[in-house]
This record gives structure tokens, sequence and C-alpha cells, in this order.
């Protein structure tokens, strides 16, 4: 089973976070935000990754250190549970409707972190989260964990639906890209024999 376990201490946020790759889609996410605690949920339900995000944060100051550290810590577990990434499927891409919007999603288990962010909102927030808050959990996830991934809504309308059309269509490239390939026979996916650097 690929599993890791990453725990985050600074003085804005405590954080851990588990993840199994080979799970079922268990989610168990307490971030004290409401919103991201929902985006976490999809990410793991639609993924088949089981994810447990334990995080307690300065919210009274507001929601940044708290989104963009569980996003450190979730690339850092999906990468050191990934190991040598041998045998995975590697490429992955997705377009994601949720109603009246529509989101692609490619992801390349690359070790190489970039992110292209074409998503745009229409309000500032969703509930009490900041929108731009999306594109900083994306940031801190992709680069941590060392994939490059590219994500662009095509059209839509609504914040929350957009946000989620993201989210959705990140956990269903990440469930095909990490799923092993029996006919690469455990060979790692690359022309170099490794992945990164």
């Amino acid at each position: 089973m690929r599993k890791a376990t990453i725990k985050r201490a600074t003085k804005e946020t405590q954080i851990e976070v588990s993840v199994n790759l080979d799970g079922t889609g268990v989610s168990n996410s307490t971030t004290g935000i409401g919103f991201f605690d929902h985006m976490l949920d999809l990410l793991a339900r639609h993924s088949k990754i089981d994810i447990t995000v334990k995080a307690v944060g300065d919210l009274h100051v507001d929601f940044h250190h708290t989104t963009e550290d569980v996003g450190i810590a979730l690339g850092q577990a999906v990468k050191q549970a990934l190991g040598d990434m041998a045998g995975i499927t590697r490429y992955a891409s997705v377009y994601m409707p949720m109603d009246e919007t529509l989101t692609r999603v490619a992801l390349d288990i690359s070790g190489r972190p970039f992110l292209v962010f074409k998503s745009a909102f229409p309000t500032h927030k969703i509930g009490e989260f900041d929108t731009e808050l999306v594109r900083e959990w994306f940031t801190a996830f992709a680069m941590q964990a060392g994939v490059t991934l590219h994500v662009e809504t095509l059209y839509g309308d609504n914040s929350h639906h957009i946000a989620e059309s993201c989210f959705k269509g990140l956990a269903r490239a990440l469930r095909t890209a990490v799923a092993i390939d029996p006919r690469n026979a455990g060979e790692v996916p690359s022309s170099k024999g490794q992945l990164g650097g």
C-alpha cells in the first residue's frame, strides 16, 4: 500500500496529513474552513485516494496560511507515497463539467513541478472563503507534489461550481495518473529511467 503521513508545524499552522493512494476515497478533513473541507472531501472521493487532514491555523487572521499549508503538506504526502513512481500511469487529463461550468485538467507526474492555472472567479468569496485561495492551494500542491499541472476553466458563471470543477478535475486526473499500469511492468515511465531531476 502506497501511504504517507506528513506533519507540518509553524507559528501559523499545525497540520497533519495522511494519504493512501490505493484507498477507496475515504475523507476526514477538519481545517476549520467549511468550504475548504468540502473541496478536500471531493478530492478524496473522486480520486479514490484516502485523505485525512487535521489542521489548526490562524483563522483569526484569514484562511490563507491554513489553505496554503494544507496544499504543501498534501503535495508532500502524495509525493512521498508515490515513492520511485515505478509502474504508474503518469499522465492523465479530464474535462470536468459542473452544471454551467467546464474545466480542463491535465496532469503529468513528472517530478518537475509546474502549474498553469487559468480559472477566473466572478466573485471574491464563496461564503467566507476567498476565491483567490483556490489558486494558492493548487500552487502549493503542485510545487510540493512535483507534478506538472494545467487547470483551465473554459467557461462558467458560478464561483462555487468553478472551484468544484477544478478540484474534481484534479481528483479524476490523479486517480488515473497514480494508478499502476500493469503494462509498465514495474518500470518508471520515462525514457530517462527516472522521473524528476
